[in-house]
């Protein structure tokens, strides 16, 4: 489901090539985005006067918020479905964590852009981060998901210094 959350909000807001605009996020009616330093947590939400107010923390990078907006955002669209989609009271917490991570690897390095990108022989991490505006443990995590790099591949261990 947060795959296709993501690739609907990709094709609606006509966004076809990295790296996404937060305006994908941020413009959205009811939707309000602060950052604030110091903050003990790299993101929050919450509704406020008839809006979500999405909370970076300026402290990190930017690709970090780009993560927690895209992260925070599937948090609100899970809002009112909160207990249907994650029935298990023991696991809510961690099924609902795992959702939103992966939407935001789907939102911010759609499967077909990151296999594109790796196809036309892009391998550097950090070249890829910049390309997609996120970190490079994102990019990583990204390509174990989609298949490209196996776990126990050398490749994590030269890049696991990032």
């Amino acid at each position: 489901m947060a795959e296709g959350q993501a690739n609907r909000l990709l094709r609606l807001s006509g966004v076809s090539e990295p790296p996404v605009s937060e305006s994908i996020i941020a413009d959205l009616p009811r939707i309000q985005v602060e950052r604030v330093t110091p903050s003990q947590a790299h993101a929050a939400t919450e509704w406020s006067h008839g809006r979500w107010l999405i909370i970076l923390n300026s402290a990190d990078s930017r690709g970090r918020q780009r993560w927690s907006l895209a992260h925070e955002f599937k948090h609100i669209l899970d809002h009112p479905f909160v207990t249907i989609a994650y029935r298990r009271p023991d696991k809510c917490t961690e099924l609902a964590e795992r959702s939103c991570d992966y939407f935001a690897a789907c939102l911010l390095m759609p499967r077909r852009w990151i296999r594109k990108a790796w196809a036309d022989g892009e391998r550097d991490v950090r070249v890829l981060a910049r390309r997609f505006g996120v970190t490079p443990q994102a990019i990583l995590v990204r390509l174990l998901q989609v298949g490209l790099i196996e776990p126990t591949s050398g490749y994590l261990l030269r890049e696991a210094w990032l």
